[in-house]
């Protein structure tokens, strides 16, 4: 169930309450199109986050930690300007569709009241935020600006009049009395009919009403079904292809298994959008970083492959020393001109093979040149082989960037960023910013069965402070074997079994091989983790380890987790 008419109408029965009569005391805009709006409220601070995302526009509550950007955007600043410190007034759906309108007051510069509304519409890709004046009905400021070639319904820029955008006409089923539903019937003697006419329904809702109607086409059983979304609670069910989605009701007509359910819409919302939220703000913080590390990584991974045919073809080159040797030896059969020649091959019981030559010069020199091509090849053979253990080292420190990348949160990317910085990947900017310490607040944080604690990197700079700094010499270390992962520490020097099993679960978590079946994991004392003179962010050498192979399972390690 998508963030339809009705899946709003529910919500504002919870949010409503928490955040009317608010005062408005900060607003930010941490990515793109997501804005954060903080009330204050019985001593209490409410986050409100609003998403104009096109693929899965929402708003909820939210008790994520979202970073405040440096520098405000030019819509936050107006939103800033014209409602920090307001008072919201009231929240308010236009009929059941997706438009949300919250009233706030406020004094303008002359300590006048004004009234300002800021829409939310959360309508796919034509999803918006709009700040307007009451009084006039003139828009101020809104988060997406839309050319008037690409929009001719109506004017999205500052100063034009605000106008709804066109709404398809339906029945507004909270609304319908049973004398109504009566006439409604007769209208539509087919209940799919009457499902597909009503209004704020998306295409699961639609089904599971038809499904409603199917068992019984009567008022009652169309009450039952809308009653539903005036008592919300959070279910969150899966597709047969494992697809989750979020109901604010339990279908029971849709071929859906439960997976759980909550009593508090919101916190079923920020806790259903908490991993897919975190991964766009992720991509959209490490654009530019990932565009760097798939770059290299491809011109590597050819680098690597170019280098192994040199290798190959040095390995193989005992064919210029004997071409050489035999020409060398059958020089009266060679004519002036000639560009190519049979000579017998005394290595292969004197069958023919064939020289070529280069006619402008002397068979001689000929000879010698393929002497000279054979023993270049032979000379670079230990350069080469230098040359692709540095583009295998640099290639699998690529990789470590892209799985510190696919585990970080967005505030992380930061500390990803200063190390391209710092490796000469990347261009400093003019702004010269400190960079910020690390401490145990950075890292992911996790509870074993036993009670003991386990600390895991997440990028490489959080890796070598955690092992060479944090770590006591005699906890224990864990890290996927031969593969990019996060370093983890067991913050123990005598752990059972099972502490060693669940440790390595979480290590084969936050590696490359989260997917995998079978992830071996090594594990030693921290003492026996050392990092070589020179070597790159998170690098280290290890001796002594023992290994086990596990199955990291998301639910199993992510119930461990300590938010």
């Amino acid at each position: 169930m998508a963030f339809d008419g009705l899946f709003i109408h529910s919500l504002l029965h919870e949010l409503s309450p928490e955040i009317i009569d608010g005062r408005l005391s900060k607003i930010y805009q941490p990515f793109e199109q997501d804005l954060v709006l903080v009330f204050r409220k019985n001593r209490k601070n409410k986050q409100l986050l609003i998403s104009a995302n096109a693929q899965y526009p929402r708003m909820y509550l939210t008790k994520q930690s979202i970073s405040n950007p440096d520098k405000a955007p030019t819509f936050v600043m107006v939103l800033r300007k014209y409602l920090e410190g307001s008072v919201l007034q009231s929240i308010e759906q236009v009929g059941v569709d997706r438009i949300i309108n919250y009233h706030f007051s406020n004094r303008n510069e002359l300590g006048d009241e004004v009234e300002l509304v800021l829409s939310v519409e959360l309508m796919g890709r034509h999803s918006n935020v709009i700040l307007y004046d009451q009084q006039d009905g003139h828009i101020i400021d809104l988060l997406k600006r839309i050319n008037p070639d690409e929009n001719r319904a109506r004017i999205l820029l500052p100063k034009a009049k605000y106008e709804l955008p066109p709404l398809k006409p339906g029945i507004n089923g909270l609304n319908v009395t049973e004398n109504e539903f009566k006439d409604l019937k007769n209208k539509y003697p087919d209940e799919t009919e009457l499902a597909k006419n009503i209004d704020g329904l998306d295409r699961d809702d639609r089904l599971e009403l038809s499904g409603y109607l199917e068992d019984d086409y009567s008022y009652s059983s169309f009450k039952t079904f809308f009653d539903q979304f005036d008592n919300p609670r959070g279910f969150v069910l899966k597709t047969p292809k494992n697809k989750r989605k979020i109901f604010c009701y339990l279908p029971y007509h849709l071929d859906l298994e439960k997976e759980s359910s909550d009593p508090n819409l919101d916190h079923a919302l920020d806790e259903f959008y908490e991993y897919q939220a975190n991964r766009d703000w992720v991509k959209q913080r490490a654009s530019q970083v990932e565009r760097i590390v798939k770059n290299e990584q491809k011109k590597l991974s050819k680098k690597i492959i170019k280098l192994k045919k040199q290798l190959d073809l040095a390995e193989n080159s005992e064919g210029y020393r004997i071409r050489g040797e035999i020409l060398n030896a059958n020089l009266g059969m060679v004519k002036p001109g000639m560009t190519k020649v049979e000579l017998p091959n005394y290595y292969d019981n004197n069958n023919p093979i064939e020289v070529k030559l280069d006619p402008a010069l002397s068979p001689a020199r000929n000879a010698q040149k393929y002497f000279t091509k054979y023993k270049k090849l032979r000379d670079s053979i230990k350069h080469v082989n230098e040359q692709i253990k540095i583009a295998e080292n640099n290639l699998q420190y690529f990789d470590s960037i892209q799985t510190a990348i696919d585990n970080a949160n967005p505030q992380d990317i930061e500390q990803i960023t200063d190390e391209l910085i710092n490796q000469g990947y990347l261009h400093k900017k003019q702004t010269k910013k400190r960079r910020k310490k690390i401490t145990e607040r950075n890292l992911n944080k996790f509870k074993l069965t036993s009670g003991k604690t386990v600390l895991v990197g997440k990028n490489n700079y959080q890796n070598d402070w955690l092992t060479l700094k944090k770590a006591n010499k005699s906890d224990y270390w864990f890290h996927v074997k031969n593969m990019p992962g996060s370093h983890v520490i067991l913050q123990d020097d005598n752990p059972s079994e099972q502490d060693i099993q669940e440790a390595a679960e979480i290590a084969a978590y936050f590696s490359k091989g989260k997917l995998s079946a079978h992830v071996p994991v090594d594990y030693v004392q921290d003492k026996r983790v050392k990092k070589p003179n020179g070597a790159k962010p998170g690098f280290v050498i290890y001796t002594g380890q023992n290994s086990i192979e596990v199955t990291p399972e998301e639910k199993e390690v992510l119930t461990k987790k300590i938010n």
